[in-house]
């Protein structure tokens, strides 16, 4: 439907032959028509917000009573007056009624009913004076003047009856008006009354539409209201976990600072226990080869039983400093899953007949960048540990995955977004409470009987796989089964280990002639450390100070090779001797050993360098190859997780 605009409705208004003044409760005009214009003399601007009342004088109150129609005399702008027939309509909307008043001049209708009165009594007054003169003329001039007087009275009469023919035809032109100006107050008001409905429609849709728009709202702010909760909950949840493993990581830090420090010390002793006991072994051997050495033999197997002892002690330091991470990597990208193959025969035999091993392999694998000894060791602890909670037989399952972690999965897991290599564990053993879950990767903790666990292997591949930058988790039901899951993250450039970097290590044999400086503060290893160079061929200086090593490398006469120090000393450590060292000696070689070094390598920012290392405790052909290789200048680089 199309709306009529302001200026059609105007132009309709302005048609009517009547004058029309529209005017609210309080009596101001609010609209007129040109006619209007015409017939009070203003214009109409000048008529906006006048009073209808010095113009049309009517009582307002009466119109509220229902008058519709009144005739009253009406006053023009120039004072003068006429006699004006109104009639009313009402229209009322949403904010005050509105009372339209149309006028019409009815003068003229007057005027022409006053004429015919006089002329029918100017004709009985002839009448009259006619029959007079008839009663008392007695001559012709009487006769005459009564032809005179009928002819008078006819064309009085005749005039008359024009002027009331003339009334007739100025009332049905005024009726004709009257009709046509009704006609057009009727359109108008249908007009005003369409105009009002779809006004109406309109506000109706509008309403709708507010309503329809404050529901939305309404749904819109209980949705968000809602996720506000999820949120929070969410965030509640993460923060409950963050905080349990910040508590968890702390105490673990504690640990791992104390048990770091023992493994260093003990390293020291079990290195000179261990090559001690070898020199010894070596010996008896000979003698019992040489002469009748029957009576050397139990000598010979106790020294046996006690590097058995020495072997045990240093697996135990070395688990040790992998739960604390404080291990130096030397890693390189391997595969996880030739990982699994190159030790599948031992993990056969470790887990025993009763026990079926099931492994699925997830074909092309990404390469992680880790220890080997180390990816070893994590898959034989837990390989063990499943085994100890299956003790009348079982499955164990080992897979391999690879896994993308969003966001969404790191509120879960606690492993930062990024692709890994997923591997899991898992047996159908005597599961977990939810109480041993929580301690079960502290160091010493065990569920075992005393004597059967050590309550290191789970420490030991937690301490690992942080330190490999990885990520582990528990899933355990009691009665049901165990699921460990390690996340480790991939090797960026997908790089798999070259021929040379498999076979490295191979050195054959590993003897040499060079000039050795070693220095080292505890004596016995220093001295131990001398005979096993001494008997592989190699010149050997010692000293026990980084001082005293600049001193003797001053003094020297000839080359010093390769410097061979320990990374933990008093005044001077390690990598500070070794940087001074170098000052005075370019192209020097040079291989740390330690039992407890990362922290400080680390500290001296020399991890990633050239620098070859040698973890203690360590036996004459570990020692004696980690030399040729630092000489031969086949060098590693060194990694650590920071």
């Amino acid at each position: 439907m199309t709306l009529l605009t302001d200026r059609v409705l105007i132009e309709l208004l302005d048609a009517a032959p009547d004058a029309m003044l529209s005017f609210d409760s309080d009596g101001l005009v609010v609209m007129a028509n040109m006619r209007a214009e015409v017939l009070f003399g203003y214009r109409r601007e000048d008529l906006i917000g006048q009073s209808i009342v010095p113009l049309v004088p009517i009582e307002l109150k009466a119109i509220e009573n229902g008058a519709s129609e009144i005739l009253v005399t009406s006053f023009r702008r120039d004072g003068t007056d006429f006699l004006a027939e109104i009639s009313f309509s009402k229209i009322t909307n949403h904010s005050s009624p509105i009372v339209t008043a149309t006028v019409r001049d009815v003068s003229v209708r007057s005027e022409v009913e006053a004429e015919r009165m006089r002329v029918k009594s100017e004709a009985e007054r002839v009448r009259l004076e006619a029959a007079a003169a008839l009663v008392t003329a007695e001559d012709e001039k009487a006769v005459a003047e009564h032809v005179r007087l009928e002819a008078e009275v006819q064309r009085v009469k005749a005039e008359g009856e024009k002027a009331v023919a003339e009334r007739v035809r100025l009332e049905a032109e005024v009726q004709l008006v009257k009709a046509e100006g009704e006609k057009a107050v009727a359109e108008r008001v249908r007009l005003e009354a369409e105009v009002q409905r779809v006004k109406a429609e309109s506000e109706k849709a509008v309403a709708e539409r507010v309503r329809l728009e404050a529901e939305v709202q309404l749904v819109k702010a209980e949705g968000e209201k809602t996720e506000a909760e999820r949120v929070r909950l969410a965030a509640e949840v993460v923060l409950e976990r963050l905080e349990s493993q910040l508590h968890q990581s702390q105490r673990m830090e504690s640990l791992g600072q104390l048990a770091g420090g023992v493994a260093h010390d003990f390293n020291n002793l079990l290195a000179v226990i261990l090559n001690y006991a070898s020199f010894v072994n070596e010996e008896l051997s000979s003698a019992v080869v040489d002469t009748d050495g029957t009576k050397w033999e139990g000598s010979l197997n106790d020294v046996k039983q006690i590097q058995l002892a020495a072997e045990r002690a240093s697996v135990l330091t070395h688990q040790l400093l992998a739960f604390a991470r404080r291990e130096v990597i030397q890693a390189r990208p391997l595969s996880f899953n030739g990982a699994v193959r190159s030790i599948e025969e031992i993990l056969r035999r470790t887990i025993g007949e009763q026990i079926e091993l099931i492994i699925h392999l997830e074909p092309d694998l990404a390469m992680v960048v880790a220890d080997p000894g180390h990816i070893e060791q994590i898959i034989l602890n837990l390989a063990i540990n499943a085994r100890d909670a299956m003790p009348t037989g079982g499955t164990l399952t080992i897979d391999t995955s690879s896994r993308e972690i969003d966001d969404l999965e790191w509120s879960i897991f606690g492993a930062p977004a990024g692709s890994y290599v997923c591997v899991r564990i898992s047996d159908n053993g005597t599961g977990m409470s939810e109480e041993v879950i929580d301690r079960a990767f502290e160091p010493f903790f065990t569920t075992k009987p005393r004597g059967e666990g050590s309550g290191l292997g789970l420490a030991t591949v937690y301490g690992i796989v942080l330190q490999t930058g990885g990520f582990t988790r528990i899933y355990s039901d009691e009665g049901v089964g165990t699921t460990i899951t390690v996340l480790l993250p991939i090797d960026p450039n997908h790089v798999k280990p070259s021929e040379h970097e498999q076979s490295a290590g191979k050195v054959t044999p590993p003897i040499g002639t060079e000039t050795v400086l070693v220095v080292d503060d505890e004596a016995g290893l220093r001295e131990v450390t001398r005979r096993i160079l001494t008997r592989g061929g190699y010149s050997v200086i010692t000293a026990s100070s980084g001082a005293e090593a600049l001193e003797l490398a001053a003094s020297h006469e000839g080359p010093i090779d390769l410097l061979l120090t320990d990374v933990v000393m008093p005044n001077m450590q390690g990598p500070s001797v070794a940087n001074e060292l170098k000052k005075i000696i370019p192209g020097l070689r040079v291989l740390f050993m330690s039992g407890h070094a990362q922290p400080v390598l680390e500290a001296e920012a020399v991890l990633g360098t050239e620098f070859q290392f040698v973890e203690k405790p360590f036996d004459q052909k570990m020692l004696l190859e980690n030399v040729r290789l630092a000489l031969d200048a086949k060098i590693k680089t060194l990694k650590h997780d920071s």
